[in-house]
């Protein structure tokens, strides 16, 4: 009955904001499926009926209310050679396979690896998603006539200025509205909506891929799917985790990958590409006021309303109008209390930052950006805590202190002076832990050593973890 309640206020706590927030987000929406989709090589629809789906259905089954699933460019750039090489109805299949793989994470609880992601790397990320969605606007900056510039420094003024005046109604909204009358009324020969392809003119159909169900078929498609999974579930976590420090709540990273692969098989089924949450789209929604799973549920219903109905003013939106609210994201996406603080932050946490942020620069590839970030930050981590052991010795009694791995056995093994032995020496791991096969090798190799020199060797205090390593992998 709790759950029941908890999942009725999520959907209708915050009505009116959720429905205004999730217009927007429509709005917005669109240019960015139809460019992924050209990214992936795909007919326009593919990316406007993936986010359809993947936005309504995750509204219903994912874990973090208030966050916008649909396609992206993440996953767009893996579909390339598949699409190229094989064609539209392997897509599906790798899309249908992508998001059962994402079911299967969840069932093994695979979300739990996001603990191993430090602040530093969610920084790095998110400044680096800022950087990204600001690069993707500059092809609408370049070579444009004079009047585009005006109209986004007006779209800029709109959103930044009128919330000072009212915030009834998203200042976005506004401005896309504004500008769209303002193009429309003085004749502006602007690029619009309509210029980045057609848009779908029927409802989307529910059919399975066109495929033979062979091995062969999952020889192809296998690497692909893994791999989408993998960027999308990633993606996905980290932006749920934004989205939770943005409005200060805990959302259900578990229920997050079932909810991220049941979208995706729906997206397959509607003839759309796969995607995964949308960190830029997920700011808009919650600097607008979006909060519940209502908001998502507009995004994608508004979305497909737009552009089977609506789509004869759709097309006529400017494209000025859609950056400067992407602009907007960007400003608002980046954390610039980051930069300050790099005078002030230790110099690991700093580096793992930076690093994060350029690798996903160069590469433009959120995920590998994360990747690097964590493996620094494990490097950085186990060199700390390697420092923190120390080894004292009173006559014939060696005090171990600290945590003995394998970035530690080094230190571990000078703290004993192989020279002056005595005839009896007891190693004391009171204060001490043992945690891998490579510290149960450095005492191995301790005592031995000691042995070989006539010390008679006593190891005594080791925990119940610690003794069941020695018991197990210890050969003397």
């Amino acid at each position: 009955m709790t759950s029941l309640r908890v999942y009725r206020h999520e959907w209708l706590h915050n009505i009116r904001g959720d429905l205004l927030s999730g217009i927007l987000v429509a709005l917005a929406l669109i240019p960015e499926a139809i460019g992924f989709s050209v990214i992936a090589g795909v007919d326009p629809k593919l990316g406007l009926f993936g986010s359809f789906a993947i936005a309504c259905v995750s509204a219903f089954v994912g874990g973090r209310p208030g966050m916008i699933s649909a396609a992206t460019a993440a996953t767009a750039v893996l579909m390339v050679s598949l699409v190229r090489d094989h064609g539209i109805q392997y897509l599906f299949a790798a899309t249908i396979l992508m998001g059962a793989l994402q079911i299967g994470a969840g069932a093994l609880r695979l979300h739990r690896l996001m603990r191993f992601v430090s602040r530093s790397v969610i920084t790095g990320f998110v400044n680096a998603l800022a950087i990204l969605i600001f690069l993707a606007q500059l092809p609408e900056l370049i070579g444009v006539p004079v009047e585009t510039y005006a109209m986004i420094a007006g779209g800029l003024a709109i959103i930044y200025l009128l919330p000072l005046v009212t915030r009834l109604v998203p200042s976005p909204l506004i401005a896309i509205a504004a500008l769209t009358a303002i193009a429309w009324g003085f004749g502006l020969d602007l690029r619009t909506v309509g210029d980045l392809g057609e848009l779908p003119s029927s409802l989307p159909v529910l059919a399975l891929p066109d495929l033979p169900l062979t091995l062969e078929t999952l020889r192809i498609i296998f690497p692909y799917a893994f791999a989408l999974a993998a960027v999308g579930l990633l993606e996905s976590l980290m932006t749920a985790q934004i989205v939770d420090d943005m409005t200060e709540t805990t959302s259900d990273k578990h229920r997050e990958c079932f909810g991220q692969g049941a979208s995706n098989i729906a997206a397959a089924l509607v003839g759309g590409m796969g995607g995964c949450a949308m960190i830029g789209q997920s700011v808009i929604n919650v600097g607008a006021g979006g909060r519940g799973r209502l908001s998502t549920f507009i995004a994608g219903g508004f979305l497909l309303f737009l552009i089977l109905v609506l789509d004869d003013l759709v097309r006529v939106i400017p494209m000025a109008a859609l950056v400067a609210v992407m602009i907007m994201v960007s400003i608002g996406t980046f954390n610039w209390r980051s930069i300050l603080e790099l005078r002030h932050n230790p110099p690991s946490s700093s580096i793992v930052m930076l690093a994060t942020v350029v690798t996903v620069i160069a590469t433009h590839d959120l995920a590998k950006g994360v990747i690097v970030g964590v493996l620094l930050s494990g490097v950085f981590f186990a060199g700390k805590v390697s420092r923190l052991i120390s080894i004292t010795r009173d006559g014939d009694r060696y005090v171990v202190r600290g945590q003995v791995f394998f970035a530690s056995t080094e230190t571990f093994l000078r703290g004993f002076d192989f020279l002056d032995v005595p005839a009896q020496v007891t190693i004391d791991l009171t204060h001490a832990h043992l945690w891998d096969i490579s510290s149960i090798g450095a005492l191995d190799k301790a005592v031995l050593r000691l042995r070989r020199a006539g010390a008679e060797v006593t190891v005594e205090g080791l925990n119940e973890a610690s003794a069941t390593m020695v018991d197990r992998f210890a050969a003397h």
